[in-house]
């Protein structure tokens, strides 16, 4: 049998749960996750500012 090397290995994804225990994670995995979490709050920004402008031109519709 093979040895596998760890690049052949499947990356695990990396993911955050709020309010998990962050004592065994290393900084490199803390900056991973803060920029993942970062990344999240731009698309959901993102797509806040899309629905308030979908909801302003429906509303601007209907007032007419």
């Amino acid at each position: 049998m093979p040895a596998f090397d760890e690049e052949d290995r499947p990356k695990k994804k990396i993911t955050h749960e709020i309010g998990q225990d962050l004592t065994l994670l290393s900084v490199a995995e803390l900056n991973a996750r803060i920029d993942l979490l970062r990344e999240e709050i731009a698309r959901l920004e993102a797509d806040i500012k899309t629905k308030q402008a979908s909801r302003s031109a429906a509303d601007q519709f209907f007032k007419r």
